[in-house]
């Protein structure tokens, strides 16, 4: 099995990506799906979460009421680091999981905002990813399209400050997308990379 990791920053066009890949038979995974499926109710993290922080983040159910977790979280300077110690093993047990279940000759493709800030997609030797694609596209483009999206500037900027840089995605990719055309220039960029991704397949 070919695991990939895919990043890029907001704005970058990941998501696009993915779903294309997906077109040409990948099977994409959505770990910051995931990141919120470990502490839904009854979720893997979820209970260590409510423990940790403490029943002030729980709502009258006893599950994890998200805003009163982010206001937690944002608001002591350690609280993230603590948040991340549970919910990053939780995702990377629930990844293991999936990738178990899928076929020995399949192309997955973890579909990840913080591949570089992050050991998402790594916490198991055997499903963890070999190969890094990483999407990038100017910065004001990226602004624009997450301001479209319905963000606000400032939010915006923000975010991408608090992410990696595209010279630390650089670094540990594999391959570089620059979307900074339209679809069909992205498309055609992802078919290109497909041939290779097919390569990556055969060597694994």
């Amino acid at each position: 099995m070919l695991v990939i990791g895919l990043t890029g920053g907001i704005g970058s066009g990941k998501s696009t990506v993915a779903a294309t890949m997906q077109q040409h038979g990948a099977v994409v995974i959505d770990v910051d799906a995931l990141g919120r499926q470990v502490i839904a109710p009854s979720g893997r993290a979820e209970a260590a979460v409510i423990a940790e922080f403490g029943p002030g983040v729980a709502d009258d159910h006893g599950h994890i009421h998200r805003p009163a977790l982010a206001e937690v979280v944002f608001s002591q300077p350690d609280a993230l680091a603590r948040l991340t110690a549970i919910s990053h093993p939780a995702i990377n047990a629930e990844l293991a999981d999936l990738l178990r279940a899928l076929p020995a000759d399949g192309i997955v493709v973890l579909d990840m905002a913080i591949l570089v800030e992050s050991n998402l997609g790594r916490g198991y030797p055997r499903h963890s990813y070999t190969r890094v694609v990483v999407v990038e596209a100017p910065h004001e483009l990226r602004v624009q399209r997450a301001v479209a999206r319905g963000m606000q500037p400032d939010d915006v900027q923000a975010r991408i400050a608090a992410q990696a840089t595209d010279e630390q995605r650089r670094a540990v990719a594999d391959a570089v997308l620059t979307n900074d055309g339209d679809l069909a220039h992205l498309t055609e960029q992802v078919t290109a990379l497909w041939q290779r991704v097919l390569a990556w397949a055969a060597a694994a």
